[in-house]
């Protein structure tokens, strides 16, 4: 083999490897960025504190209790 032909075979073996680092690395970036842009339309969760509203008052009601016979 020739000097010229290995150094064609070593700079296309580096070539393919740095394309694969870059690819990888995309891949890597666009992964990241979908995974931290949240999705439209997603749920919301409202809290609110409800006060309770008064008692009305009773009705009066007598309540008679006899004690049974004996």
């Amino acid at each position: 083999m020739s000097a010229l032909r290995q150094r064609r075979r070593r700079r296309r073996g580096l070539l393919i490897v740095a394309a694969a680092v870059v690819f990888f690395g995309l891949g890597i970036a666009v992964g990241e960025a979908l995974h931290d842009n949240p999705q439209p339309g997603g749920t919301q969760t409202l809290i609110r504190t409800l006060t309770p509203l008064g008692l009305a008052p009773a009705p009066g009601r007598a309540v008679t209790v006899t004690a049974p016979k004996r």
